[in-house]
């Protein structure tokens, strides 16, 4: 489990082409860096590629990091 404030890399995402597309869309891409901003009851504030935003659990579960 990543920790608030840590940085990490994408490394894939999992899922269906419509959820990779959409998490592609919004710089979840393979190497890209992501910050941990927050963390509440599993749901996630990121921060990616200059854009902050909140993201569930379950989306958040689909992003391979490294």
């Amino acid at each position: 489990m990543v920790s608030e404030g840590e940085t990490i890399r994408v490394l894939k995402v999992r899922g269906g082409a419509t959820l990779r597309q959409h998490l592609s869309e919004m710089g979840f891409v393979e190497g890209a860096e992501v910050k941990v901003v927050s963390r509440v009851n599993g749901d996630v504030v990121v921060s990616v590629k200059g854009s902050t935003f909140g993201i569930g659990r379950d989306m958040a579960m689909r992003i391979v990091t490294y």
